[in-house]
């Protein structure tokens, strides 16, 4: 059942309360498709081969799903703030130790460390709008977040394919560590602490694995989470997959493959205004399960288009595909969040821990699997699609009874 407790005052206005958590979010796209253009370039600084530098991407969700699971119990024993600017302050040491790197090996560990630290502003920015509002207006607000920080993966390959030719790979780790500290000053000045010291949870190991089976044995909670996890999986495959299937197999430029990366992210923007428009007269569980009968179809449509030779055929369902996540991804995490009761931090954290552990596993398959087409891609994208729509319809008995 959703938590019912006096809901705090934040003291700052909302919109920028929502703009500040979003540029946190944002940590996350920027340190993954801001040096997508600089594979090649990379791989030659570091004297390696492209599949070093892809693992550098896997390492990197690798670490995503590590803090979130590492978040989730200190959040909900020690509050939001302080471990919301522990995480900035690591992403900043990390992303320092990359610029300094010059073995591939070190490099990667910083990514780990990185993502570590990137992740806190994703999981705590959760857990903070829960705290704050109730499960509708909680929707609105985490599709306003998404739409937001979509700005991030729009901006970044341009951004990162201008900076690469300007100043080379090294200028785009600079850019993520300015950015990170701006982000520092801003959580410190209008960030609040948002959970009061009377609902915070000891901190136990017996207490923290109690907590995560209890929500794992919650239908309810654990069936949108994993279809979210699922369906933000066809967003990593992609990113995974898109260097070579523009760059490599259709032979776009470093500047023309920010301008294609960035026409998909604006799917995920019109899908996520839309979604805030809809959910004004449907329920969020009917939007969810459109959305992702939606993403199933052009997903297919995907694989069956993936043997052309015209960008523009890729193009048309590779839009709609990521369109769609605008409305999955909130409206999915919602639903689970308004079933955490009060173990939000956890249940943020383990949304976090499902959805870049799914992305880890399928940037693995899709960089192992390439065979010099778009088929990976698309066939990842799909298969990930197939199993989000089949458990969320698969499960709705289960939702309702709480069985």
């Amino acid at each position: 059942m959703p938590m019912n407790h006096t809901r705090p005052a934040t003291g700052i206005p909302t919109r920028r309360l929502i703009l500040v958590l979003a540029m946190l979010s944002a940590f996350a796209p920027f340190a993954t498709d801001m040096y997508l253009p600089g594979f090649a370039q990379m791989a030659q600084a570091f004297q390696t081969d492209n599949g070093h530098i892809e693992s550098t991407l896997s390492a990197f969700f690798l670490g995503l799903a590590l803090g979130q699971a590492l978040y989730g119990p200190l959040i909900d024993r020690f509050g939001r703030r302080a471990l919301l600017l522990i995480g900035v302050a690591l992403f900043v040491a990390a992303t320092l130790g990359c610029l300094l790197s010059r073995d591939i090996g070190v490099f990667t560990g910083f990514r780990v460390l990185q993502a570590i630290g990137g992740c806190a502003g994703m999981i705590i920015g959760r857990a903070i709008v829960n705290d704050l509002f109730e499960p509708i207006e909680s929707a609105r607000v985490l599709s306003s977040l998404l739409m937001l920080m979509t700005l991030a993966p729009l901006v970044a390959p341009l951004l990162g394919g201008w900076i690469l030719v300007l100043a080379g790979w090294q200028a785009i780790f600079v850019f993520m560590l300015v950015f990170a500290l701006l982000c520092g000053v801003l959580v410190w000045r209008y960030v609040p602490e948002t959970m009061p010291a009377k609902l915070r949870t000891p901190l136990k190991l017996s207490q923290v694995l109690r907590t995560y089976a209890t929500l794992c044995r919650r239908p309810a909670f654990i069936a949108p989470a994993i279809v979210g996890g699922l369906a933000q999986a066809c967003m990593f495959a992609f990113i995974t997959g898109s260097p070579f299937v523009f760059m490599g197999l259709f032979g776009v430029s470093e500047q023309q493959y920010g301008w294609l990366f960035a026409l998909n992210a604006v799917g995920i923007i019109v899908g996520a205004q839309a979604n805030r428009i809809g959910l004004r007269r449907w329920p969020v569980q009917k939007l969810l399960g459109a959305a992702l009968c939606l993403n199933l179809a052009a997903s297919l449509a995907l694989v069956a288009s993936a043997h052309t030779t015209h960008l523009a055929v890729l193009m048309i369902p590779l839009w709609f595909t990521i369109a769609s996540l605008g409305f999955i991804g909130g409206n999915a995490a919602a639903i689970a969040m308004a079933n955490t009761g009060a173990n939000g931090g956890s249940g943020s954290a383990l949304i976090g821990t499902l959805q870049f552990g799914c992305a880890f596993l399928i940037s693995s398959v899709v960089a192992t699997a390439q065979n010099g087409t778009a088929y990976p891609m698309a066939l990842a994208m799909a298969a990930a699609s197939l199993m989000a729509t089949a458990l969320w319809f698969g499960t709705a008995r289960l939702r309702r009874t709480g069985a």
